[in-house]
């Protein structure tokens, strides 16, 4: 009896093993922690920039304007970052304009990367398609109207804009934004009058370049 005991136990010993191992084989064949998982999460190649700790995926590049007065009696500082990820880019501003706290200042993209002539050699808003100004994401308007910001008590604002009418990687005219010209106006868009929003003088600028 005790040698029929110890073989019975034995047998147990040696096939509650296997039956583990087969049960794990299972497991990872049918949907469970092993390797279909793994595969089964995104292998999207992630891109650090060390300046800005932004990332992206699928090619993304990065861009970034710095902003600086234009008018010897208004100090003005800011950035405004870009990524693109995925055929869109986002866009984060940061502004800061002591002499303006509590006010609204305008903020358009202009035609052309040049902040001379007190921001006047950046032209007139960036306007690819031909449209009229208007407020972006209703109706018509220009592919440069980036809009209002609201200043707090110590001048500084922040604004974030993610669309699929920007590219950084992109070629295409219509939707290129590097070399253009980031401008701050020292008046609140209105989104009505034509072509500029009455939004004021430029107090502001900064040229969009790839980092």
């Amino acid at each position: 009896m005790r040698i029929s005991s110890f073989k019975t136990t034995l047998l147990g010993m040696i096939l509650v093993p296997a039956g583990l191992l087969t049960a794990c084989g299972n497991s990872e064949g049918n949907g469970g922690t092993g390797a279909s998982d793994t595969a089964a999460l995104s292998t999207t190649p992630m891109t650090t920039d060390t300046g800005t700790g932004m990332t992206g995926g699928n090619g993304a590049g990065g861009a970034q304007a710095v902003l600086s007065g234009t008018k010897a009696d208004t100090t003005l500082s800011g950035t405004a970052r870009f990524m693109e990820a995925g055929g869109r880019v986002t866009m984060n501003l940061d502004i800061s304009v002591p002499k303006m706290a509590n006010q609204t200042v305008a903020v358009h993209i202009h035609e052309h990367g040049d902040c001379g002539e007190m921001g006047n050699g950046a032209h007139g808003h960036w306007n690819p398609t031909k449209e009229p100004h208007g407020k972006w994401g209703e109706g018509q308007f220009h592919r440069g109207d980036i809009g209002n910001v609201t200043l707090d008590a110590s001048g500084k604002g922040t604004l974030q804009l993610d669309t699929d009418l920007w590219s950084i990687s992109n070629t295409d005219s219509t939707r290129n934004i590097l070399n253009r010209a980031i401008i701050v106006h020292g008046g609140k868009d209105d989104f009505q009058t034509q072509p500029t929003g009455g939004a004021g003088s430029r107090i502001g600028c900064g040229v969009i370049a790839k980092m």
